[in-house]
């Protein structure tokens, strides 16, 4: 794997490392090569905006944010972002990061499909949906040049990968759906499998226990 892609540094620290070789191991090369993007995309981003940020925390934010989607890190009773940020503050604090550095990563995972929000808050958080939306939805497309793009994607291609993260997404919630209440991946479960909607926002207020 490159050292720098778009001029922009890889990690290569002992938990750098091991961010990297455990994703490498339990993720698809989907989702592995999605991750590195993020990293990547994020950097750009942070650089564009001035922003000062720690590259290793971005990193293992960026690396675990789509864990909740593994078959070895999913459950079925959480928002799979959380699968992912819990692990991160699980890793994170067994190399000796607490408190509110490991808290910071946990939150950019735990928020990276919440619009908005997590751009007003730190760096690092901000970061990870910045690299998220730029993969995924393509906000951010034109922030970076052409030659910035070519370079991530040869590093780390992604054929098909629209209908393939789709497909990712699906597998990953299909046995949770009541997780996606109130977040984006409703729509996923909406179009690929119908019948598992979650719960209908105005049926809770409706149906609550209070009389009136």
């Amino acid at each position: 794997m490159s050292d720098e892609i778009a001029g922009v540094r890889m990690p290569d620290s002992e938990l750098a490392r091991e961010a990297t070789d455990l994703v490498w191991e339990v993720a698809s090369p989907l989702l592995f090569d999605h991750s590195r993007r993020v990293f990547v995309w994020g950097s750009l981003r942070g650089r564009q905006q001035g922003l000062d940020f720690d590259p290793e925390l971005l990193y293992v934010g960026a690396m675990f944010h789509d864990l909740g989607l593994t078959e070895r890190f999913r459950r079925t009773d959480q928002r799979f972002e959380i699968d992912g940020a819990d692990e991160a503050r699980r890793f994170l604090q067994q190399r000796g990061i607490t408190g509110e550095r490991a808290d910071r990563v946990w939150t950019s995972i735990a928020l990276h499909t919440t619009p908005e929000i997590p751009l007003r808050m730190a760096p690092e958080v901000a970061l990870v949906t910045r690299g998220v939306e730029l993969d995924v939805l393509g906000i951010g497309y034109d922030a970076v040049s052409e030659e910035q793009r070519a370079a991530v994607v040869a590093a780390h291609p992604r054929p098909d990968f629209k209908n393939r993260i789709l497909a990712t997404f699906t597998d990953g919630l299909k046995d949770r759906p009541a997780t996606t209440f109130g977040n984006v991946k409703a729509d996923v479960l909406a179009h690929f499998r119908p019948g598992l909607e979650p719960p209908d926002f105005v049926e809770v207020i409706r149906n609550s226990d209070w009389p009136e």
